[in-house]
């Protein structure tokens, strides 16, 4: 990025933040051997399929997810 490039996300509502990070992860997604995932990712993914397996915890579909989250910003 350009240093003359910058973007006032200060000014942004929550909303609007969430809906740029959204676009930035689809965006870096489109080459995920771009991303490399730091090593903890393993360890917290290990310990919430561990949580599932062990009932105490349930799994929720992406889309579901985002709609709660946006739902409680209204």
């Amino acid at each position: 990025m350009n240093n003359a490039t910058t973007i006032p996300i200060e000014s942004f509502t929550v909303a609007e933040k969430l809906l740029l990070m959204e676009r930035l992860w689809e965006d870096l997604s489109r080459q995920p051997s771009n991303v490399v995932p730091p090593e903890w990712h393993g360890d917290v993914l290990s310990a919430r399929l561990a949580a599932v397996k062990e009932g105490r915890t349930e799994l929720v579909d992406w889309e579901a997810a985002k709609k709660r989250l946006r739902d409680r910003l209204k």
